[in-house]
């Protein structure tokens, strides 16, 4: 080969770009880059938006703490312990099993998140509220209650992900304001379960006029603060339809395809980028830790 030719054919080819260096490429009809696009064109705050988020988040948030009010006369009335002074301690394996859940599923839903979408992970986290808490207030068993509550914890993975989403549906302007909703909503949750447990539990008792002994909220006096919450947790569900996905989904395969025919063609070698620092706000799986 002649070496000027050659030489031009190196600099030609060191002056080309390479479209995988540095680079990821969208796949076409990438949903996080439509809602980038939108975010650009509107640098507003998404009121809307944030408000869907808030209510989701709300509803998700408020099983956690309402059947405390009730868990002892629950226990009482399942007739688990043989001894009055006995029903602390099957209260505390009831109580603690949503967690437990929650501790061994959420990295796992973060890990979902990341590969199938923020919208499914939240969807199936509202889902399994409405089924499994209502499945709660309908206990009969002991461990019908254990396992109700242990699953409501394995499937409702929303903590990180809806910490995410809050970040990337907005301008890097109102991520503050976006994750300070989700925080607020949760702790208004966490005011509102309760109360709602401990006025509308036993609803035979405290208001016979309005409910008789023989329905199905005197069968079952733990059901009707579960269904409050399971409803509300419904109209969440129906708001997620107009919740946008934000995950940018890649061409990784074809890039890779790019990049290896590249380096036969130029036999050139190429060192290896360095990942660009990781945004925590946007990452289910550090939100996690994040309080």
């Amino acid at each position: 080969i002649n070496p000027p030719v050659e030489r031009a054919h190196r600099t030609a080819a060191m002056a080309a770009p390479l479209l995988a260096e540095g680079r990821r490429v969208c796949r076409e009809g990438c949903p996080g880059c439509r809602l980038d696009e939108i975010n650009k064109a509107n640098t507003g705050v998404p009121y809307l938006n944030f408000f869907f988020i808030w209510v989701v988040c709300l509803c998700a948030a408020l099983p956690i703490q309402s059947l405390f009010p009730y868990l002892y006369f629950m226990i009482q009335d399942l007739k688990v312990a043989k001894q009055e002074q006995d029903i602390g301690f099957y209260a505390g394996f009831v109580g603690y099993t949503y967690f437990l859940g929650r501790t061994i599923s959420a990295v796992p839903w973060g890990m979902f998140a990341d590969k199938y979408g923020r919208k499914p992970c939240i969807v199936i986290s509202i889902l399994s509220v409405i089924v499994l808490n209502t499945l709660f207030g309908l206990s009969t068993t002991y461990w019908m209650a254990i396992v109700t509550r242990g699953l409501l914890g394995l499937l409702c993975g929303i903590l990180g992900p809806i910490k995410a989403y809050a970040s990337e549906v907005c301008t890097k302007e109102h991520q503050a304001l976006g994750i300070s909703l989700v925080t607020s909503s949760r702790a208004i949750a966490l005011i509102i379960g309760p109360a709602i447990g401990g006025f509308l539990a036993q609803p035979a008792k405290k208001y016979p006029n309005l409910f008789s002994e023989e329905s199905i909220f005197g069968r079952f006096p733990y059901f009707l603060p579960c269904l409050v919450i399971s409803v509300l947790a419904a109209g969440a569900c129906v708001a997620c339809i107009w919740l946008p996905e934000t995950l940018h989904v890649y061409n990784d395969d074809k890039i890779e395809a790019i990049d290896t025919m590249e380096v036969e063609k130029n036999g050139i070698y190429k060192e290896p980028t360095k990942e660009p620092a990781v945004d925590v706000s946007n990452n289910p799986l550090l939100c996690l830790f994040s309080p």
